[in-house]
């Protein structure tokens, strides 16, 4: 069944998926070079392995297993904290070198990104795949760290692509290869496709890419919303989903949440981290001048277990200061006294332009707009001195007795360099150098 062809045309569209291997491990490694090779993992902060080096995956540590089993089945593991301010550099060097073969450059996570080269080849003077392989070794030698790159017609199809040989793999698939490429895929394995849509899948008899993809259009539409409909037509070789370079600047919800260790059932220090997680949240909706209608808080128990709570805000508001009576009351509706909990977290939905917002009858117009006042200053103070500069009296808590956090602190975070202050960084990491 290989031998189908779901495009005539070898490049119709040419994207390129670039995944960083083992990410927060190889940023270590490259700024560490003794650790290169070495069982290696980050998270020592929250007490489970956050990300495992290759070497450390060999050994059978996986993401998110307790250190202590990790080190039970690694004796000689490595364990550093989680440095994601120089993770954060390293993600934006290499969506800067990717940017110099292509403007269209679509950032999906902190370690991965999609391109359009589409028509670069004249202007480059080389085709698709060397393109595709200079990003590759321009990043590995500039930053110290693997990709996997993938190359195909659709962001779907790229996704597949840069999975297929990891790490440090290239992979590109042309239109009239598709189907060699799909038919040993598990349908599992496809980008956009969980654990219900699998089962029905194996339902319908398809368990692997190949079969879902031959299945008719008239069965697809009838059978499954418009996303697997979508990942279909991508998977065929038909691009639907654009590499969109503009940075984000809707939601339809915007979320907060901090993992602390060790867990703990103390009110007050969950309801500071509780507060601080709503003022993240609004100084994200505010930079885009939005604001919620909704507010939902939950706390996540030791077990992963959650219990959260939703409340309607009296009108759109990101300001903390005027419902953080609701907050309180939706704390109140999930904290159990004997619990112990290990994050809290808060999302804000039904957002709307902060523009659009009218005042009632029953509103303060006047007091509404001191607060908007008092929120402008306390976001300017945060561009100039860091963010939570200025914040809330209920959050002050964790400022005192410590933001939650196992292990010693990082390099960065333990130096600061002249012209820098505890809360605000230059964007230079610490290379280790051996003299």
């Amino acid at each position: 069944m290989t031998d189908l062809i779901f495009s005539l045309h070898s490049w119709p569209r040419a994207i390129v998926h670039i995944d960083g291997d083992a990410f927060f491990t190889s940023c270590e490694e490259a700024i560490h070079p003794e650790l290169k090779g070495k069982p290696l993992i980050t998270g020592g902060e929250r007490g489970i392995v956050a990300c495992a080096s290759y070497a450390a995956k060999k050994l059978g540590v996986k993401r998110g297993v307790p250190l202590h089993e990790a080190r039970k089945i690694c004796p000689g593991l490595t364990v550093l904290p989680s440095d994601y301010e120089t993770y954060s550099l390293f993600s934006r060097r290499m969506f800067a070198i990717m940017r110099r073969f292509t403007p269209d450059v679509e950032e999906y996570s902190i370690d991965e990104a999609f391109s359009d080269i589409t028509g670069m080849r004249r202007a480059l003077r080389l085709t698709y795949e060397d393109i595709a392989l200079k990003m590759k070794t321009d990043i590995e030698r500039e930053l110290g760290i693997t990709v996997s790159v993938g190359l195909s017609i659709t962001k779907v199809l790229a996704k597949v692509a840069s999975k297929h040989q990891k790490p440090a793999g290239l992979t590109v698939i042309k239109g009239r290869d598709i189907a060699r490429y799909l038919n040993d895929l598990p349908v599992e394995k496809i980008w956009g496709i969980g654990p219900a849509t699998t089962n029905y899948l194996a339902k319908l008899g398809c368990r692997t890419a190949l079969a879902f993809v031959q299945l008719p259009e008239k069965t697809v539409r009838q059978k499954f919303t418009k996303p697997g409909v979508e990942i279909w037509q991508e998977l065929r070789g038909e691009s639907v989903y654009p590499v969109v370079s503009e940075e984000k600047s809707t939601y339809a919800s915007i979320s907060k949440t901090k993992t602390f260790a060790p867990p703990t059932s103390d009110a007050d220090y969950l309801f500071a981290q509780l507060a601080r997680n709503v003022e993240s949240a609004c100084i994200k909706a505010r930079r885009y001048a939005l604001a919620p209608k909704k507010i939902v808080v939950f706390l996540k128990k030791q077990n992963f277990d959650s219990a959260g709570s939703e409340a309607a805000l009296s009108r759109p508001c990101a300001c903390p200061l005027e419902f953080s009576g609701v907050i309180r009351d939706l704390f109140n509706a999930c904290y159990r006294p004997r619990e112990l909990y290990r994050a809290t977290g808060v999302i804000l939905l039904d957002l709307v332009a902060d523009s659009s917002i009218q005042y009632t009858l029953f509103d303060d117009p006047v007091h509404a707009e001191k607060i908007k006042d008092v929120y402008a200053v306390a976001d300017e103070l945060a561009e100039k001195f860091g963010k939570h500069a200025v914040h809330l009296g209920s959050s002050h808590f964790i400022e005192t007795v410590g933001r939650g956090r196992r292990g010693p602190p990082t390099a960065r975070e333990r130096t600061t360099l002249e012209g820098e202050t505890k809360r605000r960084h230059l964007g230079l990491p610490l290379i280790h150098v051996k003299t």
